[in-house]
């Protein structure tokens, strides 16, 4: 199988970042990833004062009398993490971003540097995005191959008739997936705007989530394809000045309204516009990732 994906996207980075990630990791995605767990065939980091939970085995003794509290041993390990690409597949990924590429080009670049990244690291990457009829599912793997599978796959998914959404994924990693993950999901504002909360706050437990939204062009102009009318947009209404003034302060409500749902949640996005800027826009959605430790 040849490797044209990959190929594309090693081509275009240039270098690699590090991101935190709030949950027991406290480096993810650059070098030897140190992890902090409670366990004694680890290498030891520091003492703290215990807290409901911890194995009685772990308590210093020695430090707890000296110092009257009580204090356990906290262990550093070296861990690979566990990365799920969450991509939308809904025909609205055929339309463009507001800088002319096409959101699923967009969406698959995005998630592919992220893969081709954390695979040099020996991660383990995974991917789930539902077709017409039934959900894609790639269990986690290591390697370029597994990825290029992925995007292959998620290219040939993207069509005129997929109408699917996201929760029909995420219901899937809910109810079938036990390992603790860095789950991120790309789509548009109406693939944030159609997320269940609930399923979103049921994730967040457990996993880390951020989110990629790929942005949408704007509909109004001479020579406007709309992916509905798998036709171009008659003149009387993508050249009226009064459609586009009503759509503008629609798209604002919209962006408005799925702003406040993931700052509720505390999730981490980004929005991408462009094939070239994909490396900064990771970048810029990794440090606002840490800043909701």
């Amino acid at each position: 199988m040849r490797l044209d994906y990959v190929s594309r996207i090693s081509t275009g980075l240039q270098r690699y970042k590090k991101i935190a990630t709030k949950k027991a990791t406290s480096r993810v995605l650059d070098g030897s990833y140190n992890s902090i767990y409670k366990g004694r065939s680890m290498n030891f980091d520091e003492l703290r004062e215990y807290v409901p939970g911890d194995d009685i085995k772990d308590i210093d003794w020695k430090a707890t009398s000296r110092s009257q509290k009580v204090l356990v041993r906290q262990y550093i390990a070296e861990k690979k993490h566990n990365i799920m690409l969450v991509f939308d597949t809904n025909k609205r990924m055929l339309a463009d971003t507001d800088e002319g590429e096409e959101k699923r080009d967009v969406a698959l670049i995005c998630g592919g540097s992220l893969a081709y990244m954390v695979n040099h690291n020996g991660d383990y990457v995974s991917a789930i995005f539902p077709s017409e009829t039934s959900l894609c599912f790639f269990p986690f793997k290591r390697g370029l191959l597994n990825i290029e599978r992925i995007l292959s796959k998620y290219h040939d998914t993207v069509g005129f008739d997929n109408r699917s959404c996201l929760d029909k994924a995420l219901s899937h990693i809910i109810r079938n997936i036990r390992r603790r993950m860095i789950i991120v999901i790309i789509t548009d504002m109406e693939g944030i705007r159609g997320l269940s909360e609930s399923l979103l706050r049921q994730l967040m437990i457990v996993h880390d989530v951020l989110i990629v939204n790929v942005s949408d062009a704007d509909m109004f102009g001479k020579k406007i394809y709309s992916i509905d009318r798998r036709d171009y947009l008659p003149p009387f209404l993508s050249e009226s000045k009064k459609l586009r003034t009503l759509s503008m302060k629609k798209r604002q409500e919209i962006i408005d309204e799925c702003e406040e749902k993931l700052n509720r949640q505390g999730i981490a996005h980004v929005t991408v516009n462009k094939t070239d800027h994909i490396e900064r826009d990771l970048i810029e959605l990794l440090e606002k990732h840490k800043l909701w430790k």
